[in-house]
């Protein structure tokens, strides 16, 4: 059994291990629910400006847009997005096992890396590593992201991938962040049973290309944008239920060693009295 003075020490640093997480909590907490405004205020968004082109899509002709053109899939690339930092439970691991188990069944797969975590995996699995990208921080603009959706637009216009694939983890609740895995080039109309759908004529002004030319890059770059929104808010409900996890179980600990060291402290003072009555006994016997 641990002795008492070590009962202590041991009692003093987790002391100090649960100021330090219940910190952390707090400050998750906080950016947890900006981040949580944050992605709620823009998904409405990016689910009007996907419904509108998914009404175009099937009437607009595949060559109208490189964005739009089908080619037999020979390689495909993944934009990985995970966070900087651990402490976040299994957050990342769980992203990561989806989107290395959707890799296995393509032919060949390059990465394009958000967040050091995920670059560090895809480094170690010695894959293809496309672009890579850190430091966006806790509120990153449209135009930090912007260059992100541009190498993966590049990629595929360029003929070097034939899809582009986005793996990110979707904000549900505070408890609850879904690996999600989406198809964001080539294009394809979430509704692709062109017969079912109700004969329509749009007419494009000035043109198709140039309609489709301005709206289609920026419903890949609101997709990125919103991907990586979604990404923090996980991130940061995932880091707060950590950290409150971890002060629980600290608090529980404290209580288990605080009851052990008062037992060594009632042993020792137990035994120092045992001692001193033994010690006068014998004198009186002298």
């Amino acid at each position: 059994m641990p002795s008492e003075r070590e009962l202590r020490r041991r009692l003093r640093s987790i002391r100090n291990i649960r100021q330090v997480t219940k910190a952390m909590q707090t400050v998750a907490a906080s950016r947890m629910r900006r981040a949580q405004s944050s992605v709620l205020a823009s998904r409405p968004y990016e689910d009007r400006l996907r419904s509108v082109l998914n009404d175009l899509g099937p009437y607009a002709e595949p060559e109208a847009h490189p964005l739009l053109v089908r080619r037999p899939v020979q390689r495909v690339a993944i934009l990985l997005v995970t966070s900087d930092r651990g402490l976040v439970g299994a957050m990342n691991t769980n992203l990561m096992r989806a989107a290395f188990r959707f890799a296995r069944e393509k032919p060949d797969v390059g990465y394009v890396a958000v967040g050091r975590k995920g670059i560090a995996a895809v480094r170690r699995l010695r894959a293809p590593l496309i672009a890579e990208f850190t430091g966006l921080g806790d509120r990153p603009s449209s135009t930090e992201t912007n260059v992100i959706a541009r190498v993966a637009q590049e990629e595929y216009v360029s003929g070097r991938v034939d899809e582009v694939h986005l793996a990110f983890t979707r904000f549900v609740n505070t408890l609850r962040q879904v690996p999600t895995l989406r198809r964001i080039l080539p294009f394809v109309p979430e509704e692709e049973d062109i017969d079912a759908l109700p004969p329509l004529e749009y007419i494009f002004e000035p043109d198709p290309a140039t309609v489709l030319g301005s709206v289609l890059p920026r419903l890949i770059e609101v997709s990125v944008y919103q991907a990586i929104l979604e990404s923090i808010a996980s991130e940061q409900s995932a880091r707060m239920v950590a950290m409150r996890n971890a002060t629980d179980n600290a608090t529980d600990l404290i209580e288990e060693l605080t009851l052990a060291s008062n037992k060594a402290r009632q042993g020792r003072i137990t035994k120092e009295m045992l001692e001193i009555a033994t010690g006068a006994e014998a004198m009186a016997k002298g």
